[in-house]
Formats: C-alpha cells, structure tokens, sequence
C-alpha cells in the first residue's frame, strides 16, 4: 500500500510566497483518505522535472513556479477526478479534497492570467 500523500508531495514541495494557498487544508483531506494499492497510481505518474538545489529565486522564476504548480495541481484534480477514484475513495472525503483543489486552481488560475505567454511555454515544456 502505497500512502496518498505520495500523490501529492509535489504539490507541497512547490508551495512558493508567490502565490500563498491553503495547502494544509488539501493535506489534511489527502491525510483523511489513508493509503491505497500503489499499482494503482502507476499509470498516473509523471516526472515535473524540478531542480532540487536551493537557491535565490528571483520574480520570473516565481512566476513559472506558479505555472508548474498550476499544471501539477490540475493533473492531481484530473486523477481524483476518475470514476476509479470514487470507486476507491470515500465519496464525501474525496469531495471535500475535490473542492480544495478546485479553490487552490481558482487562484492560480487569477495569478497565471497575469502571464499568458508564460502559460504556453509551461505547457509546451511539459
């Protein structure tokens, strides 16, 4: 059994002052729906490609870290999504995690309007 959190470390890992959600709220609900069998995320997977060396970052780089922060938010919402995932999940809890990744997107998606070009090259990287 592999723990739900593993769905979502990026998402916690990309929590960035550029753009301040209520990660710990989406947390607590991915904490709540305990573990599930981890061949079943195997098809689900996907590499962001982050640095993980610490360093200054500056404007521009916070800007694209909210659009990576967007696009990796949008495919846990899109998993959770599933008809699978109701069959797997609680429905109420999966509802309650739904409706704080669809508030988290809303205000990503306000921050990232600001910067359209920024968006495509995101997508075009992906």
């Amino acid at each position: 059994m592999a723990k739900i959190y593993l769905l979502v470390a990026g998402v916690m890992f990309c929590s960035i002052p550029a753009c301040p959600l209520d990660n710990k709220e989406i947390f607590i609900h991915l904490r709540q729906m305990k573990t599930i069998p981890s061949q079943s995320c195997l098809e689900h997977r996907h590499d962001f490609k982050f640095p993980w060396k610490r360093e200054n970052i500056s404007p521009i780089q916070m800007t694209q870290g909210t659009c990576y922060h967007q696009l990796m938010l949008q495919q846990i919402f899109n998993l959770f999504t599933m008809e699978s995932s109701y069959a797997t999940w609680n429905n109420t809890l999966l509802d309650k995690l739904l409706s704080s990744l669809g508030q988290s997107l809303e205000q990503l998606e306000e921050v990232t309007l600001d910067f359209p070009d920024l968006e495509i090259t995101v997508w075009e990287y992906f």
